[in-house]
C-alpha cells in the first residue's frame, strides 16, 4: 500500500492509494471492534468555574450505529459530561463537539478548552517535561451547558464493527451521515430534543459542523441555536497553494505579516505599530494592490512588479530577491524554512510561534512542525490516556488514535474537479434557521487554517444585513489551538460565555 499522510495538527488530510486488503485482514484481533459493545462507564467529578462549584456525571463509552434493521456498523466512542441537579434537562443547553484532521480524536477540544480537566502547559503554550499531566480546568464550558465529545469512526475508539469497511464512514457525506446519525441518536436516548443545541468543531470539524448545521436541520428537524467555529476551514480552496489557485497568497499574507511582527522581521516603523494596527493595513493591501497584482499575472507592469515586490517583503520581512523568486507566491512551506533560515530554525505550521531546527538549513520546506510534534503531541496524549484510567474509570486495548492512524483513504466524491466548500451549507442553514448564531474564532498565529482566509469565506458567503448580525469574529494572540496559550484561554472562556447568553435569548435579530 502506498500511502500519504499529511499531518496538519488538527487538520489532517489522509489520502491513500490502493489499500491492501491482505493488510487490513492481518491486523490484530484487538484492532477490530466486537458486534456488541459494553455499556457506558459513569462517574462522578467537581470543577470550580468562576468560583462555583459544578457537580457532574462523565459518561463515557460507546454508541452503536445499526442499519434499519438493525445490523451493527460502527461503533462511536464518545465522553459526555452532564450537570448534576438539573430538574428539567430540556432546560439545559448541550453542545455537541469534536475536532478535525479528517482523522483526529476530539482530546484537544476536549482536554485543552471546554472540559472539565484541561492539559498543564505553560502560559505560552509550550509542553512541561514528561510525564505530563493535567489539572481542574476553571476556564470550562460545562457551566453553561453539558458536553458531549464525539470521536467519529477511525479516531479515538471508534471503530467500523468486524465486517464493515471504514471506508462507509470515510469522506465528506458519509461523515455528516454518521456524525449526525451519533447526534440524533444521543439526542433521543437521552430524551434531549428539547434542549437548546449546540455544534462545536475546530479545523476540521468546523467544516463538519456547518456541514452538519444543515444536514441535521433538512434530515432530522433537529434546529441548532448556535455553532462554534474554532480555526475555521469552510472553503479548501483557501489553504490549498495550487499551481493556478491564487487565492491563498493573500489570504495567508497577514498571518506572515503577524508571524513576522512577532520574531522582529519587519521595518522599525511596523514593528512599533501593535498587531491589530498592523493587520489591518496589510489586510487591505491584501485584498486590494496584492489580490490585484495576482489576477493581471503577466500583464502586470514591471512598475507595479516592483512595487508588490517592495510592499510583500515589507509586511513579511523576505528579501526582494526571494519575492521576485517566488513570483510573488509565498507558499506556507517556503515560509517556515525562509523566515529565520540565517538562524538555523524553522517556524511552527500549527503555532508559528514556535521554532524547529531541521538537519540542514537549506530546502524550501521543513522536515517537521515543531508546534505539533515537540509541543502538544506528547501531553495530549499522555494527558487523555492518564485521565481515562484515573478519572473515569475507563480502559479499552485498542489504540487511541489520537491524530491519524485510524483513517485510511478520505473521499470527496461529492467535489470531484473542484474544492470542498461548506460554506453554503452553512448559509441555507442561517437562511432556514433566524434564530441560529455562528461564532468564528482563531489566532493570529495559525498557518493551517489562518484566520483572515476564514473571514474571507464567511464574508463571500452572501449573507444579508440582518443574517451577519449573527455571526461574531474573534481573534487571538495565539496560533491553530488558540487556548493553549493562557491568556488567550482566559478570553476565549469570557466570549464563550457571551456567545451562549446571546444565542439562548428568544428573541430574533430581524
Amino acid at each position: 500500500m502506498k500511502k500519504v499522510l499529511i499531518l496538519a495538527g488538527c487538520l489532517c488530510v489522509s489520502l491513500a492509494f490502493g489499500q491492501d486488503k491482505k493488510e487490513a485482514a492481518s491486523k490484530p484481533e484487538t484492532e477490530k471492534a466486537n458486534l456488541e459493545v459494553a455499556p457506558p462507564v459513569k462517574t462522578k467529578g467537581s470543577v470550580t468555574i468562576n468560583n462555583k462549584k459544578i457537580s457532574y456525571t462523565a459518561t463515557t463509552g460507546y454508541m452503536q450505529l445499526k442499519t434499519e434493521d438493525s445490523k451493527p456498523r460502527g461503533n462511536f466512542f464518545y465522553i459526555a459530561y452532564t450537570k448534576n441537579g438539573e430538574n428539567d434537562a430540556t432546560k439545559r443547553p448541550i453542545t455537541f463537539t469534536f475536532n478535525g484532521g479528517p482523522g483526529s480524536s476530539s482530546v484537544w477540544l476536549h482536554m485543552g478548552v471546554m472540559g472539565p480537566k484541561r492539559i498543564e502547559m505553560s502560559d505560552k503554550g509550550e509542553s512541561l517535561a514528561p510525564p505530563y499531566g493535567y489539572t481542574n480546568n476553571e476556564y470550562s464550558w460545562l457551566d453553561k451547558t453539558d458536553l458531549v465529545f464525539i470521536d467519529p469512526v477511525g479516531t479515538g475508539y471508534s471503530r467500523a464493527v468486524t465486517g464493515v469497511d471504514k471506508a462507509e464512514f470515510q469522506g465528506y457525506v458519509e461523515d455528516i451521515e454518521s456524525v449526525g446519525e451519533f447526534i440524533r441518536l444521543y439526542t433521543t436516548e437521552n430524551k434531549r430534543w428539547g434542549s437548546p443545541k449546540f455544534l462545536a468543531g475546530e479545523s476540521y470539524g468546523t467544516t463538519r459542523a456547518a456541514g452538519l448545521s444543515n444536514y441535521l436541520q433538512s434530515k432530522y428537524k433537529m434546529y441548532l441555536n448556535g455553532v462554534v467555529l474554532v480555526s475555521a476551514v469552510l472553503n479548501f480552496q483557501t489553504i490549498l497553494f495550487n499551481i493556478g489557485n491564487d487565492l491563498p497568497y493573500p489570504l495567508y499574507l497577514p498571518s506572515y505579516a503577524a508571524t513576522s511582527w512577532y520574531y522582529k522581521k519587519l521595518p522599525a516603523d511596523l514593528q512599533a505599530k501593535d498587531i491589530k494596527t498592523l493587520l489591518e493595513e496589510v489586510e487591505n493591501f491584501s485584498v486590494n494592490e496584492y489580490a490585484t497584482a495576482l489576477n493581471k499575472g503577466d500583464k502586470l507592469s514591471e512598475k507595479e512588479y516592483a512595487d508588490v515586490v517592495a510592499r510583500v517583503s515589507r509586511y513579511t520581512g523576505l528579501s526582494q530577491d526571494f519575492i521576485r523568486q517566488t513570483n510573488l507566491r509565498i507558499d506556507l512551506p517556503q515560509y517556515n524554512k525562509e523566515l529565520l533560515r540565517t538562524e538555523g530554525k524553522t517556524v511552527g505550521r500549527l503555532d508559528s510561534r514556535f521554532t524547529g531546527v531541521d538537519y540542514n538549513d537549506t530546502g524550501s520546506s521543513t522536515e517537521f512542525d515543531p508546534s505539533y510534534s515537540a509541543t502538544i503531541a506528547g501531553p495530549y496524549t499522555a494527558g487523555v490516556m492518564s485521565y481515562f484510567g484515573k478519572e473515569l474509570n475507563y480502559s479499552n486495548n485498542l489504540e487511541y488514535y489520537i491524530l491519524g492512524g485510524g483513517v485510511g483513504k478520505w473521499n470527496y466524491n461529492n467535489v470531484q474537479n473542484r474544492y470542498l466548500n461548506v460554506a453554503e451549507e452553512l448559509r441555507k442553514a442561517m437562511a432556514v434557521n433566524p434564530f441560529m448564531k455562528v461564532w468564528v474564532l482563531g489566532g493570529y498565529y495559525d498557518f493551517a487554517t489562518p484566520y483572515f482566509a476564514s473571514e474571507y469565506v464567511v464574508k463571500h458567503m452572501g449573507l444579508r444585513p440582518e443574517q451577519q448580525k449573527n455571526v461574531n469574529f474573534t481573534y487571538y494572540e495565539s496560533g491553530h489551538m488558540v487556548y493553549i496559550h493562557k491568556q488567550s484561554l482566559i478570553q476565549m472562556k469570557q466570549e464563550a460565555d457571551a456567545f451562549y447568553q446571546d444565542a439562548l435569548q428568544k428573541s430574533l435579530t430581524l
